[in-house]
């Protein structure tokens, strides 16, 4: 059952339905308890190919120098440490996580890392956004969709404060096409991902949840449909890896 299938009253919370209040607060737990560990936990999750794709999804957004660029769920600063090439020193990054502990952890990575200027931290809901109108040339977010409560008012957030003409993007984990790969992808998900959190993070429990919340994430064509009833023009999706993560792409006409 996808997000758009859900009972207004519920939600998922990976493969349990619980009240569409509690979600938001079960995430933050999830988050708040792998923060210090989470470049361990995308190596766990992606055997470290993940570092590949936040590049490649970088290399390929529409940004130039002097530009201001919103990045969601952003919290460790991944990408808007390789955006910071792209805007240059006129440019503007903002990093966007609705999770103070992920946010420090940015915030202090960026600092250790002599990135203090243009940057700005603002602890935030994607689905409630504090920014006016038409405020970005750019909107990301990697690895955070599948995680908001509500991604059809996330997506209209995002447009709503691009500039006509700006692109939004976002990379996640999406459904793997080739058949034969996907029970080794399963095993990996459900089997060893799970101990693997445990015996490195001592938290098996939420490394069950990411791998579930990967299933419940809308798939390619879902999404791209999600993006244009948001209200964004050209909407379309690159697999990376075989489907394993799909970069969807929209503009603000």
């Amino acid at each position: 059952m996808t997000e758009t299938a859900q009972k207004p009253d519920t939600t998922h919370f990976g493969y349990r339905e619980v009240p569409t209040g509690d979600k938001q607060k079960l995430v933050g737990e999830v988050f708040s308890s792998v923060a210090g560990n989470y470049d361990l936990m995308n190596d766990l999750m992606s055997l470290g190919i993940h570092r590949v794709w936040k590049r490649y999804f970088v290399a390929t957004a529409q940004v130039k120098r002097g530009d201001r660029v919103l990045d969601l769920a952003g919290g460790t600063g991944d990408i808007a440490a390789l955006l910071k090439d792209r805007v240059g020193d006129t440019g503007e990054l903002v990093l966007g996580d609705i999770n103070g502990a992920m946010l420090r952890v940015g915030r202090d990575r960026m600092t250790d890392r002599g990135n203090v200027r243009g940057f700005e931290y603002v602890q935030c809901n994607a689905e409630t956004l504090p920014f006016p109108d038409a405020s970005f040339d750019l909107v990301t977010i990697a690895f955070g969709l599948r995680n908001v409560t509500d991604k059809d008012a996330a997506l209209r957030e995002m447009l709503r404060v691009l500039k006509v003409g700006g692109q939004a993007r976002v990379l996640e984990f999406s459904a793997v096409k080739a058949d034969w790969f996907k029970p080794f992808y399963d095993f990996h998900s459900f089997k060893v991902l799970p101990r693997l959190g445990q015996l490195f993070a001592r938290d098996a429990d939420s490394y069950q949840y990411l791998a579930e919340s990967i299933r419940r994430h809308p798939p390619q064509e879902e999404l791209k449909a999600m993006m244009e009833a948001a209200g964004f023009a050209r909407a379309g999706y690159r697999n990376l890896s075989g489907g394993i993560v799909a970069i969807h792409t929209g503009y603000k006409a």
